[in-house]
């Protein structure tokens, strides 16, 4: 036989109950009213605003000219502003690669820059430019900064440059920074030919669309030669295959007055014979 439960003893019970939801809803209502209304003390307040403005990675221009191109300013609200405008608004320079812009904590922004690297400096109307990896003349900087990176002379052809500047920018900065001047040197059967003027005082003949691939191996090249002993600066060609030649070999000067050619002058010095220096 089931029990009857009285409603009386029932009732208690339904109290709690319901008291319960009462005071759920009651602290509910309570939190959401203290949360507006510190959102609303909070964007009201100073608290809310902008206080430090934090640039990186800036080094062919000043902070100050990605700062204007913001648009961003101290005191402006943390939240007035859209991150992706901002950033396509910087992105609109031709030297930027890429930029970031983030809130960090509550009052900074954070705006990163990743500019186009430098790899080249070109010669226009008696000035010089710095010339980035994208291939663009770098105009708005100082021309009279000093020159740390390679010299371009008779590069006209702009996409000439600008496949050469690709295939610098491959290249280990140490590499890199051992050039010092590049000479277009094209001709009818090569018009990829280039002339490379190095700070240790060697000069190079290489080609263009492979200059990345072989140009890495010369330090391995110089230490080759000057290991070798009685060898004196020259020309490295590594055009094709690759073999040295002394300047003093490769620029003799011919008796004019002579039928003959002296046998010595005709004599190649080669680092290695018959063996590559570069492995394809």
């Amino acid at each position: 036989m089931d029990k009857v439960i009285d409603i009386e003893e029932r009732i208690p019970t339904l109290r709690e109950k319901r008291r319960r939801r009462t005071n759920f809803k009651f602290i509910t209502l309570l939190l959401l009213f203290f949360l507006t209304l510190f959102l609303l003390l909070y964007f009201q307040s100073p608290y809310s605003d902008i206080k430090k403005i934090d640039i990186q990675g800036s080094k062919l221009v000043d902070e100050e000219v990605y700062l204007q191109q913001s648009t961003l300013q101290i005191g402006n609200s943390m939240w007035g502003f859209h991150a992706d405008e901002i950033e396509k608004k910087i992105k609109q320079q031709h030297w930027v690669k890429d930029v970031q812009v983030k809130r960090k904590w509550l009052t900074t922004v954070e705006i990163e820059i990743k500019e186009w690297q430098k790899v080249a400096y070109i010669s226009v109307d008696n000035e010089f430019y710095p010339m980035l990896e994208n291939g663009e003349i770098f105009t708005q900087g100082s021309t009279l900064e000093p020159i740390d990176a390679p010299l371009f002379l008779e590069f006209e052809d702009e996409e000439l440059r600008k496949k050469l500047l690709k295939e610098l920018a491959k290249l280990d900065p140490t590499v890199l920074a051992l050039i010092s001047q590049i000479n277009a040197t094209p001709s009818s059967s090569d018009p990829y030919s280039i002339t490379l003027f190095m700070n240790d005082g060697y000069e190079v003949r290489a080609e263009i669309t492979s200059l990345a691939d072989k140009l890495k191996f010369y330090p391995s090249i110089v230490a080759q030669i000057e290991s070798a002993g009685g060898y004196e600066k020259g020309i490295i060609d590594i055009e094709v295959g690759s073999y040295y030649r002394s300047y003093s070999d490769e620029y003799t000067q011919v008796d004019l007055t002579s039928d003959e050619i002296d046998p010595d002058t005709e004599e190649e010095q080669e680092v290695i014979a018959d063996e590559e220096i570069i492995s394809e």
